[in-house]
């Protein structure tokens, strides 16, 4: 696939309501999941979604949720909080800090969320 055609694809994933959900959206690739239909007018939600399908396609898909999954265990016992946890994880953190910039996937550079490995964790 071509750039061009991943960024076309990427600006609007296939979405799939899911009313049970326990959180506002979740990208679980190729799909973006949400809780409610009024929710795919969320431009920063929809941003941050989109940011985790890159980062899935990067590595691979499977790679990217063992990694997610350990980074996320590690930080739990680290911090004790399922929030700080979270928000430490290197892929929410380049997601939460770049969820604001509108044309942030046209000039992201690839493998961009290791940058967030090796700065001070601001949880």
């Amino acid at each position: 696939m071509n750039t061009l055609l991943l960024l076309a694809y990427l600006k609007n994933p296939p979405v799939i309501i899911v009313p049970v959900l326990r959180y506002s959206g979740m990208a679980i690739f190729p799909f973006v999941l949400l809780k409610s239909r009024d929710m795919v007018h969320d431009h920063t939600l929809m941003l941050h979604e989109r940011i985790h399908l890159v980062q899935q396609l990067e590595m691979l898909i499977l790679p990217f949720y063992i990694l997610y999954g350990l980074h996320y265990l590690f930080n739990l016992i680290l911090y004790r909080s399922h929030h700080r946890a979270y928000r430490a994880v290197i892929f929410e953190r380049e997601a939460y800090s770049n969820e604001h910039r509108p044309d942030y996937l046209k000039h992201r550079r690839p493998w961009a969320f290791l940058r967030y490995a090796f700065t001070n964790n601001q949880v």
